[in-house]
């Protein structure tokens, strides 16, 4: 009798323990299925004046960066991913941040006082955030070189954490 309530008791911690990691997960709290796998949305963009579409940087991991100037979190995390830029740029690595930012000017001056050193696209009528189901800044997803996407962040992350480096050398290494 005591054995059975013991083995309960432990079923019981296990069954909690599940439920609390089930909503933790990001899947869950976004009330979205998983999106890993799934092909990036293609969309059109202008880079240094040129017009390309994301589908013409495939062999690269994209670092797909959703923000706006008037985010304090996508303000707080763009030095992180400035230093990201840099450590991944020579491997294969790129982010590409795109401002949903309707005004031109308050884009332009944001990009000159934070150095911003990555490519950004301006996505002044948030088409692209809404084909991705983007609705929270900064929202980033982690694109693999076929295309697909590995992983998606909500909210302001340290790009240039250990654990985050450690997590890009494997993504970079495949």
């Amino acid at each position: 009798m005591n054995l059975v309530r013991r083995i309960a008791g432990w079923a019981a911690v296990a069954f909690a323990a599940g439920i609390l990691v089930l909503f933790a997960m990001p899947s869950y709290r976004q009330g979205e299925a998983s999106i890993a796998g799934k092909s990036a949305v293609d969309f059109p963009l202008t880079l240094a004046g040129k017009s390309e579409r994301l589908s013409d940087l495939k062999g690269k991991v994209v670092v797909l960066n959703f923000w706006a100037t008037w985010c304090p979190p996508c303000v707080e995390e763009t030095p992180s991913l400035n230093r990201l830029q840099k450590y991944i740029d020579s491997r294969g690595g790129m982010i590409l941040g795109v401002s949903i930012d309707e005004d031109g000017a308050a884009y332009e001056q944001f990009l000159r006082d934070q150095n911003v050193v990555f490519p950004t696209y301006r996505d002044a009528t948030k088409k692209t955030a809404s084909d991705y189901g983007t609705s929270i800044f900064p929202e980033t997803y982690i694109i693999d070189r076929r295309g697909k996407i590995a992983r998606k962040f909500v909210g302001e992350q340290q790009w240039d954490s250990a654990e985050m480096l450690a997590y890009f050398d494997a993504v970079l290494g495949q």
